[in-house]
């Protein structure tokens, strides 16, 4: 059966806030809310990492207090873009990463591939880019791959977020330690329709996000703050896992489907209280889950 895990990422608002939380506070109050898996985003990471202390040393400090609480370090979480940086020097920069995962002691590790072209440089198609995403994306797996540790790339960016382009990727690079981490919310950046998208990744999935958004059309009123726009233009905005326009429990059947029983990590990021959004969204996702059996 799925495990329930809360991505780091979940508590930026805490960490932001007058409640200044650290990744130690976020991991005792993951704990506290009834999660069973922590994932470690390289922001919440590097910003809270002590000045004086080296990176992977505040990565076996993290990985001791995890283990205090008896929380599993699930993924680690970093960004990447291949597209706009030279793909061997953006490679070396993430195998680096690789051994803050491995300090974790985590088994995963995601990175992004690219994020379509910066202001001022041309369009090129993500089929034309294909080639150099895939050798960067190589040189990392094998890297890890040495290490005990899986890679993967999540639907997400705009540019690198439609289900058949990262499928074709993955295919692309074809090896056993790379996959996909698959986020049930951010297909809708790309217009996608959530269940049918998960459907398409869910037999590549090494890892899964459970995210929701409140989805209101681009030919309607503009709903101001705290919306953004997909690709089309749709206004998006996140909210708690089960209360937005997600089918959250379609994505996890098609998911089970698949033969899926690995983590699904909350990515909360809505403009509800972080702390009762997470209560409220791990209640709805251990629902779904049990009552898909």
């Amino acid at each position: 059966m799925m495990k329930i895990a809360v991505s780091s990422y979940s508590f930026s608002q805490a960490q932001r806030d007058e409640r200044h939380m650290n990744l130690f506070d976020m991991i005792k109050k993951a704990k506290e809310l009834g999660f069973e898996g922590f994932e470690v985003v390289d922001f919440n990471f590097k910003s809270t990492c002590p000045e004086g202390t080296s990176l992977i040393e505040y990565a076996k400090q993290v990985k001791e207090a995890c283990a205090k609480e008896g929380l599993t370090i699930t993924s680690y979480t970093t960004s990447a873009d291949f597209q706009n940086n030279d793909v061997d020097e953006e490679a070396a920069r993430l195998k680096k990463e690789v051994d803050i995962a491995a300090a974790l002691g985590a088994t995963q590790m995601r990175h992004d591939a690219a994020w379509g072209p910066k202001e001022g440089n041309p369009w090129i198609s993500f089929y034309h880019l294909l080639p150099r995403l895939v050798s960067g994306i190589r040189q990392v797996t094998e890297y890890a791959a040495a290490k005990g540790i899986r890679t993967m790339s999540e639907n997400h960016g705009f540019f690198a977020q439609d289900a058949l382009r990262v499928e074709k990727m993955i295919n692309e690079v074809d090896n056993p330690n790379y996959g996909w981490l698959v986020d049930m919310g951010n297909f809708t950046c790309a217009d996608e329709d959530p269940a049918t998208s998960v459907g398409i990744a869910a037999p590549y999935a090494f890892y899964v996000h459970a995210k929701d958004f409140i989805i209101k059309p681009a030919d309607g009123p503009d709903p101001g703050r705290y919306f953004f726009k997909s690709r089309s233009g749709n206004y998006l905005r996140g909210t708690i896992v089960g209360q937005g326009d997600v089918p959250v429990k379609h994505c996890l059947a098609a998911l089970k489907n698949a033969g899926y029983d690995g983590w699904v990590a909350i990515e909360f990021e809505g403009m509800e209280d972080c702390i009762l959004a997470l209560e409220a969204g791990r209640e709805n996702l251990e629902r779904y889950i049990k009552e898909l059996g």
